[in-house]
Order: structure tokens, then C-alpha cells, then sequence
């Protein structure tokens, strides 16, 4: 009854560690999954703004064909954007690899704890089993034990008995 008590207590603690791990790595993964999301969108925007530049180049509003200021100054804006745009890729990319650095900080240090749990568990259960071993010799020793107080009071009262006998005998 005890290990099965003791098992139950075991597999509760070990249910309720496993759940709160899961809640957290759902949680973390979301945020992760909404990080890429937001870098992939800035890299949509940086190739739609690329395909702009790409035909500011092609455009020519002057006399004879030519390139006019505006039309430099336009393609430079747009190249600005885009140069603005792949700093925050980096920036955010970098918000994305410390984010994943600190997913496998956590997953570590999530493992570890639960190494140690089950080390910790199988060190008391060792030791209950050590307990169980001793309180086992200890209960055996006492039925031995009574088995030779009942032996002693039984070879006394026979005893008691054989020297009335005895007494009685030698008085008739």
C-alpha cells in the first residue's frame, strides 16, 4: 500500500512538472513563431521596395531619356529605405537568435532540473527501500524473540508444574 502510495506521489509531482514545462515551451515557441513571422514580413516589404528601386532605375523623366535629379534623388530615398529596412532585419534577427540562445538556456536548465527530480527520486526511493530492509529485519527479529520468551515461559511453567508434581509426590 505504501509503494503504491508513494508511487502516485511520485507520478503527481512528475505530471505537474511535465505540464508546467509544456505551458512554457507552448509560450516560448509562440513568441518565437511571432518573431520569424515579423522577419519574414520585413523581408517581403525589402523585396517589394527592392522591385521599386529596381524600376526607379529603369525610369527616365529627363530630355532625351536621361535621368533627371528627382529621379537620382528618388531611387536614393528608396535605397535608403531599403538599407533601413535591412537594419532592422538584422536587428530583429538578432532579437531572434537571442531569443533561441535563450529557448536552449531554458530547455537545458529544464532538462537538468528534471535530472535532478528523478536523481533525487531515485535516491529516496533508495532509501525508503533501505528503511523498509531494516524495519523488515527489525520485525523479524522481535517475532524471533517471541517465539523464545513464549519457549521460556512455556519450559518454566512445565517446570513449575514438575516440581509440584514432584513435591506432591514425595508428601503422600
Amino acid at each position: 500500500m505504501k509503494k503504491f502510495l508513494l508511487i502516485g506521489i511520485i507520478l503527481f509531482l512528475f505530471t505537474d512538472l511535465r505540464a508546467q514545462t509544456n505551458e512554457q515551451v507552448s509560450a516560448d515557441s509562440i513568441a518565437y513563431q511571432l518573431q520569424r513571422k515579423k522577419i519574414n514580413s520585413m523581408l517581403d516589404m525589402r523585396k517589394v521596395r527592392f522591385g521599386q528601386y529596381s524600376q526607379s532605375l529603369n525610369e527616365h523623366t529627363g530630355i532625351f531619356g536621361l535621368q533627371t535629379k528627382s529621379d537620382i534623388r528618388r531611387s536614393n530615398d528608396i535605397l535608403m529605405d531599403i538599407v533601413k529596412t535591412d537594419d532592422n532585419i538584422y536587428k530583429e534577427l538578432k532579437i531572434l537568435l537571442e531569443y533561441r540562445a535563450f529557448q536552449q538556456r531554458q530547455i537545458q536548465s529544464h532538462s537538468k532540473e528534471a535530472e535532478t527530480i528523478n536523481q533525487n527520486y531515485v535516491n529516496l526511493i533508495s532509501k525508503l527501500r533501505q528503511q523498509n530492509a531494516v524495519l523488515k529485519a527489525s520485525a523479524q527479529k522481535a517475532d524471533t524473540m517471541q517465539y523464545i520468551y513464549i519457549l521460556i515461559i512455556v519450559l518454566m511453567i512445565a517446570s513449575i508444574l514438575f516440581l509440584i508434581s514432584r513435591k506432591s509426590k514425595v508428601k503422600v
